[in-house]
């Protein structure tokens, strides 16, 4: 899977519509400002994204939810919208703060809300994920709209997109990651949490200390992918699940395989929407978006056993 990936990699830095030439100084100026990047853009964002996925299925204790299907990004995109109103001109630091809090405060409703449903019913944890997704959107859509910024709304919440991705513009992206190796140190809690709190409890663990870090990880990796590139769906459900039927339950062996996973995935969905109608571009978001709803058909279809 790492030589897979190089080579994905390589093949990034050689797509665009500018030729590169060795020696020449202005193809080291489009390596150096925009296609190198662009590719650790995208291998960030797939391996934060598949792992956040991970922490928050073991959080919930469901297989069929990932941060974009939970209402973090929406609640992203509600405090950057917030920021943008109140204060236009705030720093960027502030704005990852208030979109990672904001982040934080929708995926802790989320949590909230699926503890009153009936444990037996999996299938309306992401159903009711999908609809605080869908009113918390609906409320920053109508927002944005009157006040003449559905632009960047669009850009948070739908894009996926890695085209404006230069040097200085992506390295909020770092920190998603250090989030996403954070949960690797405590991989072996989220497995335990996995098996319920009362087993959690008996095996000497504190459930909601564990769960409190996970939503921690999961808002950082949500605001600054929303942040950096735009929300991209199904990451975080589909690379997961086909992961743990190859490997099983063992975090601490599985989750540099789903992160490895999440950053092929991405990269891959980004190269193909640069080819597709060469020399324009797809955004990454939607080419997931295409492969990932068959996916997660798939994934409803046989999952019933795999489901904790």
């Amino acid at each position: 899977m790492a030589v897979v990936l190089i080579a994905l990699a390589g093949a990034s830095l050689g797509v665009g519509a500018a030729r590169l030439q060795a020696g020449d100084a202005m193809s080291a100026l489009v390596l150096s400002v925009s296609r190198i990047p662009r590719t650790l853009a995208a291998v960030l964002t797939g391996a934060a994204l598949a792992v956040a996925g991970v922490v928050m299925q073991e959080i919930v204790r469901n297989r069929f939810v990932e941060p974009a299907t939970a209402g973090s990004p929406e609640a992203a995109a509600a405090g950057l919208l917030a920021v943008t109103l109140i204060a236009p001109h705030a720093p960027l630091w502030v704005k990852m703060v208030v979109a990672a809090a904001s982040a934080l405060a929708g995926a802790a409703l989320f949590v909230v809300l699926i503890r009153r449903l009936p444990p037996h019913e999996i299938f309306l944890v992401p159903l009711a994920g999908l609809v605080l997704s869908g009113v918390v959107g609906a409320g920053v859509t109508f927002i944005a709209w009157q006040a003449d910024l559905m632009q960047y709304v669009s850009i948070w919440m739908l894009s996926g997109e890695f085209s404006g991705v230069i040097a200085g513009r992506y390295e909020l992206l770092w920190i998603g990651g250090a989030a996403a190796a954070l949960a690797w140190v405590a991989a072996d809690r989220f497995a335990i949490l996995g098996l319920g709190p009362d087993a959690a409890t008996a095996l000497g663990l504190s459930p909601r200390a564990v769960i409190r870090f996970g939503l921690l990880v999961v808002a950082l990796v949500t605001a600054m992918v929303v942040v950096s590139v735009g929300m991209i769906p199904f990451v975080g459900l589909i690379v997961p699940n086909l992961v743990s039927r190859m490997m099983g339950d063992n975090l601490r062996a599985s989750l540099p395989v789903v992160a490895l996973s999440g950053a092929i995935l991405v990269l891959a969905s980004d190269l193909v929407g640069r080819l597709i109608i060469y020399p324009y571009e797809v955004p990454a978001g939607i080419i997931l978006g295409v492969f990932g709803a068959a996916a997660f058909l798939g994934l409803l279809w046989r999952g019933d056993r795999h489901v904790h």
